[in-house]
């Protein structure tokens, strides 16, 4: 796995797991959010797609 997909999906679900333990209002839930649109911000630039970094994209029950 490239370096960059693995820093988004690290720090994506870091935001996700603050989110659920502190909420949104919360400092450093929003430091994870800036954090993770970031990280997937410099994925992107690097080449890398959405269906990189969420899998569960490529073949959803409304694909074949």
């Amino acid at each position: 796995m490239q370096p960059a997909i693995r820093m988004a999906r690290a720090v994506q679900s870091s935001a996700a797991r603050a989110i659920t333990t502190r909420g949104l209002a919360h400092p450093t839930t929003r430091t994870l959010l800036a954090a993770a649109a970031l990280a997937a911000a410099a994925a992107w630039e690097a080449g890398h797609r959405v269906p990189d970094l969420h899998p569960s994209l490529r073949s959803g029950p409304h694909r074949p």
